[in-house]
């Protein structure tokens, strides 16, 4: 099934009920007066974070949300019922825009967290609130006003501590296969990641941090080439950016330098701040050649490399554990700790 990261949907709050203009009408009570209640306020909608859920699939068949309509106000001074709210319920890392503007309304990153979308309408005033010394009768009421109504645009973006970077059939989805328990598609073609996949890694009881395997990227993919533009957003929470570089790819007059390169361009060309985020090179497959230290000392000066690299073999798992655990010493500083430098 294909990731469904993006909806459009409508929402409108309900009217607020109208006021009534009415008179107390007793036996043995000549002039009772004005009763006319208030009407109630028009239901609102909201958007709530669920942790449950993990894609915005329903927003794509149900595009319209309306609100209930609050009731009228009555006579013998009843105010009318208010309208029932209702609540969006929505994948934690889901951000709502304005539509047309793109102005961001609310960032949900929290399981629970609420955001308001539309506020109802307030509710009309009754002629019980018209009277006066002068005006004992009066027959002045208010109607109730419009709720809100908007179009907006949700937006999901997967919440993950470190986030791989990568061709397709660098072997971004075996790594996560050995490093944690998800279990990602892994074939031998490009392109077997077609949706985000999230992983945990436990480096001890209580220690543990979130990784994401992103579809592999190509060149042009800021421009909608390939598979993984869809998904660079996903990238954006993370802290930490791990750059794999195949050192043994299947066409031998593969550069994989220039690829390198290419990808670190089209972050670049995306998002100036996915750009800077930390970024450490882990050069994969250095159990299927017999020169691994070789090509990964040249490629480390083709790349005038100076930051945090790592080498390891997802398949088999060597080098995996030095890696997560310098990952984890790295989230655990605080958020605004060292950078990586990067590379040319």
């Amino acid at each position: 099934m294909r990731f469904i990261d993006e909806a459009k949907i409508e929402v409108h709050a309900g009217k607020g009920g109208d006021g009534s203009a009415a008179f107390r009408r007793e036996k043995y009570v000549p002039r009772g007066g004005p009763s006319g209640g208030d009407g109630g306020r028009g239901g609102s909608v909201w958007a709530v974070a669920d942790r449950n859920l993990n894609t915005l699939i329903d927003y794509r068949y149900a595009r319209i949300h309306r609100a209930e309509n609050g009731d009228g106000g009555r006579g013998s001074d009843k105010y009318g019922r208010g309208g029932r709210d209702i609540e969006l319920r929505v994948p934690v890392g889901t951000i709502v825009r304005e539509a047309e503007s793109g102005e961001p309304i609310a960032d949900l990153a929290r399981d629970g967290e609420r955001a308001l979308l539309a506020k109802g309408g307030q509710g009309g005033l009754g002629n019980l609130h018209f009277k006066s010394s002068i005006n004992r009768a009066p027959r002045q009421y208010t109607r109730g006003l419009p709720g809100e109504s908007r179009a907006l645009a949700l937006e999901l973006r997967v919440l993950a501590d470190v986030g791989l970077l990568g061709l397709p059939n660098a072997g971004k989805s075996t790594l996560v296969r050995a490093v944690s328990s998800a279990r990602p598609k892994v074939a031998d073609y490009p392109f077997t990641t077609l949706n985000p996949s999230l992983g945990v890694v436990r480096i001890a009881p209580e220690a543990s941090f979130v990784i994401a395997d992103i579809p592999g990227l190509i060149e042009g993919a800021a421009e909608g080439a390939g598979l993984g533009h869809q998904f660079l957003r996903h990238l954006a929470r993370t802290r930490l950016l791990l750059h794999m570089v195949d050192i043994a790819p299947p066409d031998p007059d593969a550069d994989p330098a220039k690829d390198a390169r290419a990808l670190v361009q089209e972050l670049k060309k995306y998002d100036e701040a996915l750009y800077r985020k930390p970024r450490w090179l882990v050069f994969n497959k250095i159990d299927a050649v017999a020169d691994a230290d070789a090509r990964i000392a040249r490629l480390l000066r083709a790349l005038r490399w100076k930051g945090p690299w790592f080498k390891v073999s997802a398949l088999s798992g060597a080098g995996c554990r030095e890696l997560c655990n310098a990952a984890y010493r790295f989230l655990a500083q605080p958020a605004k700790g060292s950078r990586a430098r990067r590379a040319a």
